[in-house]
């Protein structure tokens, strides 16, 4: 047998340093590398298949290729704009498309993008501002965001090509921004909206530009917009950490205007730009305002399907979630909160990370893409009737349709990742992963299973020479009963919610194989009144009225089996447009006092649920129960 202690996650001793307050964005100063480095990268090349690769393709074909990128230019050319966001599409698109060629580097799509920022450069003007709004109204609205967008946009494919034309353009578009604000004596955190949060988000290129440039410059303007944050008209980023995001501010009097402090998607993108700046400055505080509110966030907003916000903001969603809600689980606040986990992933290797994506991945994200990949959704509901997203500013897309592949293909690049003492397997799904091991000789690691439909999953490698390294295995958090071999031979000391350490010397042909407890869970929300859900794996299951069986809003109870677990039957989804069906017993009430009836339902995965997009499909997650005085 093989014993393994788990695998606590190291803590990084952290030294304060003081933060410049000069300002100085006249010269240029000696700077040392990133404080702190990332305890995962990705692999150097990942292919995958199954069902996961088929909506990766999906995206890829009738979304990013699809996708009319002269459309998204095209209003920076004229500069007319005075209050909307246009300038946000093409900078979404582009660094989703770029991730998505990083994943599968064809030459079409790198002739597209070639193309699209060429065109966007060639609007560039001559102080350096790329952008769509009017002269007289630069700075206000979403025009910062906007800018944003762009810089992300250029050096995304900067970091791809290594041509310094696109990183000129980012420092330029940045060079004039600081400028501009210098001049007219702007506050940034008083710009635009939702107090300030979506102006100042512009920390995360403005990061990513020193990083690349050794240009103290930005990082003095990247510590002055936090400096802002924490000033008498800022969003109080870092003070109020610990604080619940939804109670940091008064409920504001315009829902959409600068008051509103609980703007979910524009809050998580400040902290992606804080959590950059902490990789720089090692300032633990960056650092702890962020995975305390990953926590306030977790506990208190997210659902059962892996994300959250009402009407786009926070609202303590937690304890709301089997109500019908308004404009429920913003697309862009469910690509933001992947994207968010996937940043501290990196940093730290905490696989609780991982399990908020993986959640996250599979309901709410797939849930919110159509089934040809070449439209999202842009809220998903737990109840009701799923619905296609309208276009925005007249572009013929909107903010989700542009967010959604943004967090789809990051999932490739975190499957498995490289970390300095060897591999860490993040997620199983079927594929082949190359990489360089410890001692740099070439390695894949193949990964073939049908995981999650199914519950198990084998990793071999193929490599030239035996290595002595680490393979971590994610044990997920409601795997109460994994099990963990290594050339048929045990692994003992499995513990859900952790990582499974494996060090020995590895030779071509080993294969570990995780076989995951994917008995149906019985989730309950609620005392009086209280409503229960059921989950599978990582996937919640969803009644849907195509299904038949009683009414899609009766009440029903799930009758659990001796451990409290609820056994499921997998039905054949061939006649069906759903990627997975089960059949469960399920307990009614009868009309005579104190007798039940109990008989088969039908449930489908969350994501598949109401894809027919019209009544046809009415569904839901959570199930109403009874209030019993007797009890």
């Amino acid at each position: 047998m093989i014993r393994i202690a788990s695998l606590l996650i190291a803590a990084i001793l952290i030294i304060a340093r003081p933060i410049d307050g000069a300002g100085n964005h006249d010269k240029k100063r000696p700077t040392k590398a990133p404080a702190i480095t990332d305890r995962l990268h990705p692999l150097d090349s990942i292919s995958l298949g199954g069902y996961v690769g088929s909506k990766l393709d999906a995206s890829y074909e009738h979304r990013i290729l699809a996708q009319d990128a002269g459309r998204l230019v095209e209003p920076f050319r004229h500069r007319t704009e005075s209050s909307c966001w246009q300038s946000e599409f093409w900078g979404k698109w582009f660094t989703s498309a770029v991730l998505a060629y990083r994943y599968r580097p064809e030459p079409r799509l790198r002739r597209l993008l070639d193309s699209s920022v060429t065109d966007l450069i060639a609007t560039q003007t001559t102080d350096g501002y790329i952008g769509n709004y009017k002269e007289d109204r630069r700075l206000e609205q979403w025009d910062i965001w906007g800018r944003k967008y762009c810089m992300l946009g250029l050096l995304a494919w900067y970091d791809v090509t290594h041509d310094k034309k696109y990183l000129q353009a980012a420092s330029r578009l940045a060079d004039n921004l600081i400028t501009e604000l210098a001049g007219k004596k702007a506050v940034l955190v008083k710009k635009g909206n939702h107090r300030g949060m979506a102006a100042s988000s512009v920390l995360e290129p403005i990061v990513l530009l020193y990083t690349r440039t050794k240009d103290t410059r930005y990082l003095d303007f990247a510590k002055n917009i936090v400096r802002q944050w924490e000033s008498p008209d800022g969003p109080k980023l870092v003070s109020l950490s610990s604080v619940d995001v939804d109670k940091r501010f008064p409920k504001p009097k315009s829902w959409f205007g600068w008051e509103q402090g609980a703007k979910a998607y524009e809050m998580m993108s400040c902290y992606e730009g804080l959590l950059e700046l902490y990789r720089v400055t090692d300032n633990p505080d960056y650092l702890h305002a962020v995975e305390a509110t990953w926590e306030h966030i977790l506990k208190n907003e997210i659902n059962i399907t892996g994300s959250g916000s009402a009407v786009e903001c926070w609202f303590h969603g937690v304890d709301k979630q089997a109500f019908p809600v308004s404009h429920y689980q913003e697309t862009c606040v469910t690509a933001t909160w992947i994207k968010l986990n996937q940043q501290l992933l990196r940093l730290t290797g905490d696989p609780k990370y991982a399990d908020a994506i993986e959640t996250s991945f599979y309901n709410a994200l797939l849930g919110s893409m159509s089934e040809d990949g070449s439209t999202w959704s842009k809220y998903t509901p737990l109840l009701g009737l799923r619905q296609i997203g309208g276009e925005q500013c007249g572009m013929g897309i909107n903010c989700c349709i542009a967010s959604g592949p943004r967090g789809l293909f990051t999932i490739p690049f975190t499957s498995i990742m490289r970390s300095r003492e060897g591999f860490q397997v993040n997620f199983f799904i079927p594929g082949s992963y190359s990489s360089r091991t410890p001692s740099d000789q070439n390695m894949t690691l193949t990964q073939v299973t049908d995981y999650p439909s199914g519950s198990t999953t084998s990793i071999r490698l193929d490599m030239a020479r035996s290595e002595e390294f680490t393979i971590s295995v994610r044990i997920p958090a409601w795997s109460s009963r994994a099990q963990l071999t290594v050339n048929g031979q045990p692994v003992d000391g499995l513990i859900p919610g952790t990582l499974a350490s494996i060090h020995r010397k590895w030779s071509a042909g080993d294969e570990i194989v995780l076989v995951n407890d994917m008995r149906g869970r019985i989730i309950t929300l609620g005392s009086s009144p209280s409503w229960k859900a059921i989950m599978r794996g990582p996937v919640v299951l969803a009644r849907d009225q195509r299904l038949g069986g009683p009414n899609v809003d009766d009440v029903i109870t799930p009758v659990a089996d001796t451990g409290g677990y609820f056994q499921l039957e997998p039905v054949n989804n061939k006649d069906k447009d759903m990627w997975m069906i089960f059949k469960g017993t399920f307990q009614r009430d009868s009309e005579n006092a104190g007798e039940t009836a109990k008989g088969p339902i039908w449930l489908c995965d969350y994501a598949s649920a109401g894809k027919t997009y019209d009544d046809k499909s009415w569904f839901r997650v959570w199930f109403d129960q009874y209030l019993d005085p007797a009890k």
